[in-house]
């Protein structure tokens, strides 16, 4: 998120931003004018995406140098539920296709790509990971403040998106044929312009041969948006050499899948979720820890060791319990300038605020 140096409300300044920031960021337009996404580049390790991510982040502050503040969370704190949208074509497209609910979508989200080699591998597993998708929710629920209350929620963001189609817990898919028709169908009947409309909360990436998990709330902190980055790769992880084993169950249906989901955004980590196989209660710490504790030899062998405590403190005190607090002790100004403070915390220069 774009905000304003004097009121740290929404900006909507992002084209003439973009202009200003130095090629190679990785920075590019989203459908918010208020908006810009920081896509970071393949990573071997990691350690080396968190170190690709937080150096993304001191590059976009420097060149903005106060002129706008960066600030990330599913939400802003405070800011009309309406805003401003880009312009081109393919922005006004969608505005005129969905009126004033495309003006609500003032949303942000942490998306991880991970690849795998083989594509009825990664079919396999981005049906067994569609289970996952509520605990990855869970973790990262950081939008707990909208239009200057305390909405309930531990992450308000899935309501707002939920209101544009193909959103939530994605359809299985039998084989890539079923996947490319279903494409097509909407590509001909003009519901979607290409593959980038596929909204759900994962995806199957062909263009970039990776498996998209798309349901995190942006994460406040370099270190934040580092270790659920890490926790999602390692399910995906876990899941492919559970696959290579011949151990993955059939994909779990999708409303099941969704009462666990409900979950994650109302309570983050503080709830409730069905244990799928056998339909007990569980609360979601105590399955956080545990996937933590299954994943965490993979993602030590993939460079992400360091991230495994960070992991740890979000599950017992997430973003929506720090957003919370700041509401509590100083208003909805006092969370955005939390996360403005936030975007380069822990990096190694300082930050504007």
């Amino acid at each position: 998120m774009l905000l304003d140096p004097e009121t740290l409300d929404l900006a909507p300044r992002a084209q003439s931003v973009l202009d200003e920031l130095p090629a190679g960021l990785g920075a590019k337009l989203e459908l918010p004018a208020s908006q810009l996404e920081l896509a970071g580049r393949p990573a071997a390790s990691l350690e080396e995406l968190a170190q690709g991510l937080a150096d993304a982040r001191r590059r976009m502050a420097d060149a903005l140098d106060g002129g706008a503040i960066p600030a990330c969370a599913g939400v802003h704190p405070f800011a009309a539920g309406e805003g401003e949208l880009n312009r081109g074509a393919r922005y006004e497209r969608l505005a005129e296709r969905y009126g004033s609910v495309a003006r609500r979508q003032l949303v942000c989200a942490l998306h991880v790509h991970v690849a795998l080699d083989g594509a009825e591998r990664a079919l396999a597993v981005y049906n067994a990971m569609r289970a996952h998708l509520p605990d990855v929710a869970a973790l990262a629920a950081n939008a707990p403040i909208h239009e200057g209350r305390d909405t309930g929620m531990a992450s308000v963001r899935p309501a707002i998106s939920g209101m544009l189609p193909r959103q939530g817990i994605p359809p299985a898919f039998a084989c890539w044929e079923q996947l490319a028709a279903a494409l097509a169908r909407l590509v001909r009947a003009g519901a979607i312009a290409d593959l980038g409309e596929w909204w759900w909360e994962l995806r199957l990436h062909p263009r970039f041969g990776t498996i998209e998990v798309r349901v995190a709330d942006a994460q406040t902190e370099p270190a934040d948006a580092a270790a659920v980055a890490a926790f999602a790769s390692g399910l995906v992880l876990r899941l492919a050499e559970r696959h290579d084993a011949g151990e993955l169950e059939a994909p779990v249906s999708g409303w099941l899948i969704a009462e666990n989901r409900s979950s994650a955004a109302r309570h983050g980590a503080r709830g409730e979720m069905l244990d799928l196989a056998s339909g007990r209660p569980v609360a979601t710490t105590e399955r956080l820890h545990g996937l933590l504790q299954e994943i965490s030899p993979l993602v030590v062998s993939h460079g992400g060791g360091g991230h495994l405590g960070r992991v740890r403190e979000l599950i017992e005190r997430g973003g929506a319990e720090r957003r919370r607090e700041a509401f509590a002790s100083g208003g909805a100004e006092a969370v955005a300038r939390e996360l403005a403070a936030g975007f380069l915390a822990g990096t190694a220069e300082p930050g504007p605020c």
